[in-house]
């Protein structure tokens, strides 16, 4: 089996909920030691706000491509057996899952750090936009983590060459 056989990456339409089983079981293997897994839920409030729920939108083709490239480069730095991931688009109620991700491998720590680098990615780089409903407004919301790029990038949006460092071990990124 090749590593894009081991890579299963989904949107999911508006109203479906993310079957967290099936990611769960795509990624079971007898040779994976460690499964582990990250799932993103709507949560009730925000800086005193109530929120009702969140909403999501994505340029699919480009997301599934940024996603997929993003599973290429978690392989190319840990020892993976196999990688899940799902995003949900349209209406996310308090309490409903928004993203699952579920990476297996051999040692925990290979998947612990995967799974870790997989989220922040996503995060900070692919095209999947998402709106806070309050019961009071709503509001465009920018992650931590694309911010932090675009400032690592330069007001001019200009791209560097050196490597980045995550926790576990260098990457080549974009800029430090």
């Amino acid at each position: 089996m090749n590593s894009e056989d081991k890579t299963l990456v989904e949107i999911i339409g508006e109203n479906k909920q993310i079957d967290l089983a099936k990611y769960i079981n795509y990624v079971s293997a007898p040779q994976a030691g460690a499964i582990t897994t990250f799932s993103g839920t709507t949560r009730d409030t925000f800086e005193g706000k109530t929120v009702v729920e969140l909403r999501y939108e994505a340029y699919v083709p480009m997301a599934i491509r940024n996603l997929k490239s993003i599973c290429s480069s978690a392989r190319s730095s840990w020892d993976l057996h196999s990688i899940a991931v799902a995003h949900r688009v349209g209406s996310v109620p308090v309490g409903e899952i928004s993203v699952f991700i579920a990476v297996s491998a051999t040692h925990r720590a290979d998947a612990l750090d995967a799974c870790k680098f997989l989220i922040a990615e996503l995060k900070a780089s692919v095209p999947i936009w998402k709106k806070e409903v309050y019961s009071n407004g709503e509001v465009w919301k920018e992650n931590t983590e694309f911010l932090e790029r675009r400032f690592k990038h330069g007001k001019d949006g200009s791209r560097c060459r050196r490597k980045i460092k995550t926790e576990a071990r260098d990457i080549k990124g974009c800029c430090k």
